[in-house]
């Protein structure tokens, strides 16, 4: 078995047991303790698994400077995110703010802010103002970490344009209760996940497939540890019940993993009753 076929899978699966079951799994499935990673190696594994976009926003949350330099020069964070990385706002609930990370691997990168316009009527202004998604979007990249609270009371004093509701729920730093406010139906919900926002509890149940999903924790136990932590503490149970420390069983979800079509969950439990039939 290799890095690209489900191994980082096994590894974060296998975190959830005890340490000496895990070691006498890895024996019988001849691989060794996994590989340590750097944090920008780490962010490259991601970008290969088709980490949903709120990974960015999981990293943030660790309020931790090498991190946040490492979301900075992702192709995927918004402007708007940028910006306020450089302005050291906190997105986990840290105290003060926060250095940006001094030193730089990109010799090209000038930790410059990126330009973002805002209209002559002021963020909520631009807000209402969209017709299109697309000059939707471009107003949505004015709205700052301390925006929120004065764009959720515009819309609660008048209800802002759909297009605008939308354009600011794709933002992965978007507060969950603003969100919220914009709507919570399920077509809405299920356009939340096709555009990559999910709650961490909810990747792991829903999204697939599962060598992709797990992989992703696995590099995410470096990047974004607190929220890892969530899924390890909702999916350990589940793990011990249906595969344990059983050996066969590990052995067959081994082998089922790279190309299993399902959940996580369907993966451990399919692992468990083939084992046990």
């Amino acid at each position: 078995m290799n890095r690209g076929n489900g191994l980082p899978g096994v590894h974060f699966l296998l975190s959830l047991i005890e340490a000496r079951d895990a070691a006498v799994v890895r024996h019988r499935l001849g691989i060794r303790e996994p590989e340590q990673h750097t944090v920008d190696r780490a962010a490259q594994e991601l970008e290969r698994l088709r980490a949903p976009r709120s990974v960015l926003l999981w990293m943030l949350e660790e309020d931790d400077p090498w991190t946040n330099r490492v979301v900075f020069h992702h192709s995927g964070t918004p402007d708007s995110v940028k910006r306020d990385i450089l302005r050291g706002v906190p997105f986990g609930g840290a105290e003060g703010w926060l250095p940006m990370a001094a030193h730089c691997r990109d010799p090209f990168c000038s930790h410059k802010a990126p330009e973002i316009q805002v209209g002559p009527h002021g963020v909520v202004g631009g807000l209402r103002a969209a017709r299109t998604l697309g000059v939707a979007r471009n107003a949505a990249r004015a709205v700052g970490r301390d925006d929120w609270a004065e764009v959720a009371e515009a819309d609660r004093v008048e209800p802002l344009p759909g297009y605008a509701r939308w354009a600011l729920t794709e933002r992965i730093d978007c507060p969950p209760d603003v969100r919220a406010q914009f709507g919570s139906h399920p077509k809405f919900t299920r356009r939340l996940r096709q555009a990559g926002i999910v709650e961490p509890a909810e990747y792991v149940e829903l999204a697939r497939p599962p060598h992709e999903v797990l992989g992703v924790l696995q590099f995410g136990r470096l990047l974004f540890p607190r929220r890892g932590r969530e899924v390890a503490t909702s999916l350990a149970p589940l793990v011990h019940a249906e595969v344990g420390a059983n050996p066969d069983a590990w052995a067959v979800l081994a082998r089922l993993l790279p190309t299993f079509a399902g959940t996580v969950p369907e993966l451990v439990r399919t692992s468990g009753a083939i084992a046990h039939a």
